[in-house]
């Protein structure tokens, strides 16, 4: 079990007086009551990011009960079909390849608020894994920064259950997190990109020869604020997702030049003390001015990509592109790894990401 890191802010809220029949309902928890919650958190975040380690059973983490705190029935029985579901992608990233010897969770909650009986708990989960040399020319880590909302309902004897808990990040869902189905998001402009297939290619990948920018610029800035933002810039975490806005910073670190222009032309692309262009923070609007500028191609096969390259993700494959990523590493055998926001996480490799979204559609760019 791996320790969380508890910095508890106990938000108490007060609610309307209650009529004579009803029952009493808490309006606050004490200290011991919201470091239990954020225990069965790390366990239960723990025990996920432990059913994806080789050799590994999940049931070594911590119970997740406490004296007053347990998780409902109903999300036991949907813990055990989620690590049903982490042990098949497991199995799947073996095949691809990709093994994981070790990993570590921290967890460490933000937030704790109580209202009409229930208690709202938001946490931050830091996890790392440690690659299998299953090549030998892995990345030594791949690791992620989440968020999560655990919903607690008051029971009786003054016990509280956890009901659900949900990823409140925007972008790919991390390794260790269960699969749920997106919801389909309509597109008005038609596409310019092609898909790149996701099989393995037998041929060697294409290699990069441009001297056009600096991609070892392009990946060390990525790798420098994958975690930590870079303060020069704004966030859109709360407005679509910063994941666009990420890439495009390490282009410019790179040598891409600010393309003048109104806001919301395909044609231009920039980004100032005020505002910026649709293009530097929509995924969409990205690809769009990339294509037509002809600062990028469409690659055939998303192992094609190199450092520098970028790929695009739409989840549901209903045409609207819905997460960008940037390659910062890439193994000698042929295998991209990924840097980005939104979910913050730092050289995820194309294959795990392939078997966590299967049925998604890829966009690679050569830059």
């Amino acid at each position: 079990m791996v320790g969380a890191a508890l910095t508890v802010a106990v938000s108490a809220v007060l609610l309307p007086a209650s009529s004579a029949s009803a029952a009493p309902q808490p309006r606050s928890v004490d200290g011991e009551t919201a470091k239990a919650f954020s225990r069965i958190a790390d366990a239960l975040l723990t025990e996920r990011t432990e059913m994806l380690v080789d050799g590994r059973s999940a049931r070594h983490s911590a119970p997740k009960a406490d004296r007053n705190v347990r998780l409902s029935t109903s999300l036991a029985k949907n813990e055990d079909g989620a690590l049903s579901s982490l042990r098949t992608r497991k199995d799947r990233l073996a095949s691809l390849g990709e093994v994981y010897t070790s990993a570590d969770t921290k967890v460490s909650t933000d937030r704790v608020q109580v209202k009409n009986g229930r208690a709202t708990v938001l946490v931050t989960e830091v996890t790392t894994f440690t690659y299998k040399k299953v090549r030998g020319d892995e990345p030594t880590t791949t690791g992620f920064r989440a968020h999560h909302e655990l919903n607690f309902t008051a029971a009786n004897g003054g016990k509280w259950e956890l009901t659900g808990i949900r990823p409140t990040d925007s972008g790919p869902r991390p390794v260790n997190q269960p699969a749920t189905k997106p919801a389909a998001t309509p597109v008005a402009s038609p596409q310019e990109a092609k898909p790149a297939s996701i099989d393995r290619p037998w041929r060697p990948s294409q290699p990069k020869t441009s001297t056009t920018y600096d991609y070892k610029a392009m990946a060390a800035y990525a790798e420098k604020y994958w975690s930590n933002y870079n303060p020069a810039y704004r966030k859109f975490n709360d407005v679509g997702g910063d994941c666009t806005n990420f890439i495009s910073q390490a282009l410019k670190a790179g040598g891409w030049k600010p393309a003048p222009g109104a806001t919301e032309s395909n044609r231009s692309w920039w980004y100032d003390s005020t505002n910026q262009s649709t293009s530097w923070v929509g995924a969409n609007e990205w690809s769009w001015y990339a294509m037509q500028s002809k600062r990028v191609t469409s690659l055939d096969n998303v192992y094609d990509l190199g450092i520098g390259d970028i790929l695009q993700m739409d989840f549901d494959g209903d045409g609207s592109k819905d997460h960008s990523m940037i390659t910062t590493y890439k193994s000698r055998s042929g295998v991209p790894y990924l840097t980005y926001h939104s979910t913050n996480t730092f050289r995820k490799s194309v294959a795990s990401i392939i078997a966590s979204y299967p049925d998604s559609v890829y966009y690679a760019y050569r830059t």
